[in-house]
C-alpha cells in the first residue's frame, strides 16, 4: 500500500515557482492490489476534452494533487483524435484552466494567474510554444469566450456590489462591518461583495482594447449566475455581431426566491439588449447557436423556483421567432447540448435508467435516438468535423477518460489512458444492477457494489448510501469524495438506491420528493435495505448508513426511524432542523419549493404568496406535513453511534445544523463524534482534508461494523 509520504515526494518534484513546486504524476505503487485512499488521491483528473476545429486533435486537461503542498495543479495536453501522440504542452506551477481552441485550431487560449495571482487570458500556439498574456488589470478574468472571427473577446470580471462602512461613513476608515439591507448577502461559500459582469473588448491578435461592461447600466444584476456559472452561459453568433448571455435580473428577496433566469441578446454594434425568453419562467441556460446562425438552442425549465425541474431542449428560429420544445414528448431531463457540424442534429446527454448516455434529436424536431450508452456516464460533448463526438466517460469503477464516438455506427474508442497504470495495479470491486420492489408497487434500481475477491460464502458488513441533491442521480458516477468503489474496497457491500426524487426514471419519479421529504423516498430506502439484507452474504446486524447534504438529512432521519436496521451512521453537511434550514440557507427558492411550496402543493389562494412554503404558513398543509418530518423531531429515537462532519464555509447548509445534531446525540447519550473543517464549504476539497475525511470515515465504520 502506497504511503502518504511516498505520494508527497512523488507529487512535489519539478521546478519551482516561488515557494510552489510543479506537481507531476505521482509514482504510485500498490503492494496488495487494494483500491485505497492513496490510490484515489494519486489518480489524474481529466476534464475539458475538446475537438479541434479541423477534427484532427483533442485538447484536454489533467490535474494531480500534491499532499505535501495541499493543493492540486492542472496542465494541458493535446493528442490526435485517434488517441496517438498524446503530449503535455504545459508544465507550470499554477493551473491552466478554461482552455479552448482559437484561430481555427492554430492556437489555444486559457486562463492563468498573472504575477499578482489574478487569472488573466493567455494565448499560445497549438504546440504550447509562444505563450503570451493578453489581458491585465486589477481584476481577474473568471471566464472568457472569443468571437468566431477572433476580433473580440467576452470576459467575465467582478464588479463591486456590497456597501462598505466607508461608503456610508468615510470618516471611519478602520471600521469593519457588513452592512446588509436585503437577501442574498452570502452565497455558497462567500459573503457577496462582488458580482460577475460580462465585458467585451477588441482583440488584434496580440492585446485587447476598448474594454467595456455590457451591463454597466445594470450594476446590481449578475451574469453569469452565481455560484457556478461560467463560459457556458455565453454564445457568440457565428457572424460575431451578437452575444447571447444568461442572467437572472433580480436582486435581494426576489433573487432569493426565483430561478427565473433568461437569455439576453446583446448587439455589439448597436449596444442594445433584447430578452429572448420573456415569459419563460424557470431556468433558461446553456445557449448554443447552430453553425449557420439560423437557430439558437438552449435548456429551459418550466417552473419558477424549481431548480430540479425537467430541462427541456428549446430552439429559437431566428428568422420567424418561433420557439419549439424539442423534448416535449420525451420524459427525461437534459444536461448538455451541442449541434452537429452541419447543424442538422442536436446531441445531448441525459440520465436514463441509472446511467447517462449520449442522445441525438433532429434540430427540426423528431424522435430521440441513443448515440452511445453502456454501463457508464458520458460526461461531455464536443462534436468533431469528421462526424465523431469527442467526449469523456466514467463509471463507478474508473474516473474520466477521453473517448470518441462514431455517430454513424455507434463505435466507441478510448483515446486517453491517464489512469490505466494505476487501475492495472488494482483489483476493483464489482457493480451489480438489481430492481427492488417499492412499498407502492413500483420497481427501483439499486446498485450493489461488492468488494474485490467477493466470496458468497462469507458475510460482509454493509454501507447504505443516501444520495444528496435531493434530486441528483445515483448513476454510474465517479467521485473523488463519495467514491462507492473505495467504500466497497474497504471490505463493505455498498447499497446505493435510486429512490424517489432522482432523475433518469421519468418526471413523475423525479418530482415526487418535493413536499414529501420524510415520505415515500424514505420508504424506498427502507425497502432497498430490507431487500438486500436478506442475502446470505451480508451481515444484517452490521450495516452502516451515510450520506451528504440531503443524504445527510436522510441519515439523520433514518437514525430516528430505522427500527434496528442500521448499526452506525455518518452524516456530512446534512439538514437536521428543517425550520432552521428554511431561514439559514441562501437560495430560498430551493427551501420554498422543496419543503412544500411547489405550485401543485400550495393552496390556490396562496400560490402567489412569497412565503407560501414557509413553516409559519399554516394554510399550506403540505408544508406543514413536511416540516413535521424534520429529522430533529425524531432525535429521541436515536440509538446508534453517529459521526457528523461539516464545512464551516458551507452557506448552503450551515455547520450549525451539524452542531445541533451532535449536541442532540451527546445529550441523548449516543456515542458521537463531530469534525468541523474551518476552511471547507459544502464539499471537502483540499487534499489533506480529503484524506483526513476518508480516514475518519473508515475509522468510524470499521469501529462499529467490523470485528476489532
Amino acid at each position: 500500500m502506497a504511503s502518504l509520504a511516498a505520494l508527497a515526494t512523488a507529487c512535489g518534484s519539478g521546478a519551482s515557482s516561488g515557494q510552489e513546486q510543479i506537481i507531476d504524476k505521482p509514482d504510485f505503487k500498490s503492494e496488495d492490489r487494494v483500491f485505497t485512499i492513496e490510490a484515489l488521491e494519486a489518480m489524474g483528473r481529466v476534464t475539458g476534452a475538446l475537438a479541434s476545429p479541423d477534427g484532427k486533435q483533442v485538447l484536454y486537461s489533467v490535474s494531480y494533487e500534491s499532499v505535501e503542498q495541499n493543493r492540486s495543479n492542472a496542465d494541458l495536453y493535446v493528442m490526435n483524435t485517434d488517441g496517438t501522440d498524446a503530449r503535455r504542452i504545459t508544465r507550470t506551477a499554477k493551473s491552466e484552466s478554461g482552455a479552448v481552441w482559437i484561430d481555427g485550431g492554430k492556437a489555444i487560449a486559457f486562463l492563468y494567474p498573472d504575477a499578482d495571482g489574478r487569472n488573466q487570458i493567455w494565448v499560445m500556439d497549438a504546440d504550447g510554444s509562444n505563450r503570451r498574456q493578453i489581458t491585465d488589470g486589477d481584476k481577474a478574468v473568471d471566464a472568457f469566450l472569443f468571437s468566431p472571427d477572433l476580433s473580440k473577446v467576452m470576459m467575465v470580471r467582478q464588479i463591486k456590489w456590497a456597501r462598505t462602512p466607508q461608503d456610508v461613513y468615510p470618516d471611519l476608515p478602520k471600521a469593519n462591518a457588513r452592512i446588509i439591507d436585503d437577501m442574498m448577502y452570502k452565497h455558497w461559500d462567500e459573503w457577496v461583495t462582488e458580482i460577475p459582469h460580462p465585458f467585451i473588448a477588441d482583440f488584434d491578435g496580440k492585446s485587447i482594447s476598448n474594454e467595456r461592461d455590457i451591463m454597466a447600466d445594470e450594476p446590481l444584476y449578475e451574469a453569469p449566475t452565481k455560484p457556478f456559472g461560467g463560459a457556458e452561459s455565453f454564445a457568440w453568433s457565428p457572424d460575431s455581431k451578437q452575444l447571447v448571455y444568461v442572467s437572472r435580473k433580480k436582486t435581494g428577496k426576489e433573487y432569493a426566491l426565483s430561478t427565473n433566469s433568461d437569455l439576453y441578446l446583446f448587439d455589439v454594434e448597436a449596444g442594445t439588449t433584447t430578452c429572448l425568453t420573456e415569459g419563460m419562467m424557470g431556468y433558461d441556460t446553456l445557449p448554443v447557436f447552430s453553425p449557420d446562425g439560423s437557430k439558437l438552442a438552449w435548456l429551459s425549465m418550466e417552473h419558477d423556483g424549481y431548480e430540479s425541474d425537467k430541462n427541456r431542449i428549446f430552439t429559437l428560429d431566428r428568422a420567424t421567432g418561433t420557439k419549439t420544445d424539442l423534448t416535449a414528448e420525451w420524459d427525461y431531463t437534459v444536461d448538455d447540448i451541442a449541434f452537429s457540424p452541419d447543424g442538422a442534429t442536436i446531441y445531448f446527454r441525459a440520465y436514463k435508467d441509472g446511467v447517462m448516455p449520449v442522445f441525438a434529436i433532429p434540430a427540426a424536431g423528431g424522435e430521440v435516438t441513443e448515440v452511445a450508452g453502456g454501463e457508464c456516464d458520458w460526461a461531455s460533448l464536443s462534436p468533431a468535423a469528421d462526424g465523431r463526438i469527442i467526449a469523456m466517460r466514467h463509471s463507478m469503477l474508473y474516473p474520466n477518460e477521453v473517448f470518441s464516438i462514431d455517430t454513424t455506427n455507434g463505435e466507441v474508442k478510448q483515446l486517453s489512458d491517464v489512469n490505466g497504470s494505476i487501475l492495472a495495479q488494482l483489483d476493483m470491486p464489482t457493480v451489480e444492477r438489481r430492481m427492488v420492489p417499492t412499498t407502492d408497487g413500483k420497481e427501483m434500481l439499486v446498485w450493489v457494489i461488492k468488494p474485490q475477491g467477493f466470496d458468497a460464502e462469507k458475510k460482509y458488513p454493509g454501507i447504505f448510501y443516501c444520495q444528496g441533491g435531493p434530486q441528483q442521480a445515483v448513476s454510474q458516477f465517479w467521485s473523488f469524495r463519495w467514491n462507492l468503489a473505495l467504500m466497497s474496497a474497504n471490505g463493505y457491500v455498498v447499497i446505493a438506491p435510486n429512490r424517489r426524487g432522482l432523475p433518469g426514471f421519468g418526471t413523475e419519479w423525479n418530482a415526487q420528493i418535493s413536499g414529501d421529504y420524510g415520505g415515500q423516498n424514505m420508504r424506498d430506502y427502507l425497502a432497498a435495505v430490507d431487500h438486500v439484507k436478506t442475502e446470505p452474504w451480508i451481515d444484517e446486524t452490521r450495516i452502516g448508513c451515510t450520506g451528504a447534504s440531503y443524504g445527510g438529512f436522510s441519515t439523520y432521519w433514518l437514525a430516528g426511524n430505522h427500527e434496528g436496521r442500521f448499526a452506525a451512521f455518518i452524516a456530512h453537511a446534512g439538514i437536521f432542523n428543517m425550520e432552521a434550514q428554511y431561514l439559514e440557507t441562501e437560495e430560498m427558492w430551493f427551501a420554498n419549493w422543496d419543503m412544500g411550496g411547489g405550485a401543485a402543493n400550495a393552496p390556490a389562494d396562496s400560490a402567489d404568496d412569497p412565503d407560501y412554503g414557509a413553516y409559519w404558513n399554516t394554510k399550506n398543509p403540505t408544508a406543514q406535513a413536511t416540516f413535521a418530518t424534520s429529522p430533529h423531531r425524531f432525535a429521541a429515537n436515536w440509538d446508534k453511534p453517529i459521526l457528523i462532519t461539516h464545512g464551516e464555509l458551507d452557506y448552503r447548509i450551515l455547520s450549525s445544523q451539524g452542531e445541533m445534531a451532535f449536541n442532540a446525540a451527546k445529550l441523548r447519550g449516543i456515542p458521537a463524534e463531530m469534525v468541523i473543517f474551518p476552511d471547507e464549504n459544502h464539499w471537502i476539497l483540499k487534499p489533506q482534508n480529503a484524506i483526513l475525511w476518508q480516514r475518519l470515515f473508515f475509522r468510524w465504520f470499521d469501529k462499529w461494523l467490523k470485528d476489532q
